[in-house]
């Protein structure tokens, strides 16, 4: 048995099916962990949910900010962007067992010394610490009401953590933190106005996996998001969101020998 990480998909089924086939996925046997960002920006955010929901117990999945937005569109939350690719998947006759389903994925899963998280953690969470927050996320979104967490969702204010926050506040930074964070600074205050390299990093900031006191570090942290950081394999990181919708690639990592697997924008797998 293998598990195979893979980086952001938004809605580039095809690739994604392309990606598998040059792992020799086999759903029996093998798992699929994905970072999150599922849907949007790519064509077919439809087949893209339809196949993962399709696997069962072999995909396991996070949520990422578009996947968070699709559950804001689908709510009459939020408009919707022209670069938007959702409508498709909003029109389907299955469109409401879809986004029921997104809505019950974790938020941050942990296994062994792994941990899957869309974006990253902030400096003071330990991975226990940080799983338990999701927890407190996804009872939100999984509740009868969760309309009302979705339509206070949206936001980036408070920016950083604190253990007295409560109510909607509290559940918007563990949120925005693990499904945006790229930038924060030592005490671990998010800014969300840098979306570049490591060294375009706005005044006080680092980005937040080089922040080398955070109690996460230990673990080996899974992510995607960060597109313009590229595919990072450290240690005790796993940055897979290597820029396939921008024309660089879409890649996985087995996660038992760390061999990596790739293909590229409209061209053969290598």
């Amino acid at each position: 048995m293998a598990t195979y990480a893979i980086g952001d998909i938004q809605g580039c089924y095809d690739a994604l099916r392309r990606l598998l086939d040059h792992c020799a996925f086999d759903p029996a046997q093998d798992r699929l962990w994905l970072v999150g960002d599922l849907v949007n920006r790519g064509p077919q955010s439809l087949e893209t949910l339809r196949f993962i929901r399709s696997l069962g117990d072999a995909a396991l999945t996070v949520l990422g900010n578009h996947d968070l937005y699709l559950l804001m569109i689908a709510e009459n939350s939020r408009r919707p962007r022209k670069e938007d690719t959702l409508q498709p998947l909003l029109d389907a006759p299955d469109a409401d067992e879809l986004i029921n389903w997104l809505r019950q994925q974790s938020l941050c899963r942990s296994e062994g010394n792994y941990c899957l998280v869309h974006a990253g953690l902030l400096p003071q969470w330990t991975v226990t610490k940080a799983c338990q927050l999701a927890r407190e996320v996804e009872a939100a979104l999984q509740d009868a009401h969760y309309r009302d967490f979705i339509d206070n969702l949206w936001g980036s204010e408070p920016a950083a953590w604190s253990e007295t926050l409560t109510g909607w506040p509290r559940l918007r930074v563990i949120v925005n933190a693990m499904t945006r964070m790229r930038f924060c600074t030592p005490d671990g205050v998010m800014d969300f106005t840098g979306k570049g390299r490591p060294e375009t990093a706005p005044p006080g900031c680092l980005p937040w996996f080089a922040l080398t006191h955070r109690q996460s570090a230990e673990a080996v942290l899974v992510t995607g998001h960060w597109s313009a950081l590229g595919l990072n394999i450290t240690p005790n990181h796993l940055a897979l969101d290597s820029g396939y919708l921008w024309g660089g690639q879409l890649s996985a990592i087995r996660l038992e020998d760390r061999r990596v697997f790739q293909i590229d924008a409209a061209v053969a797998p290598k």
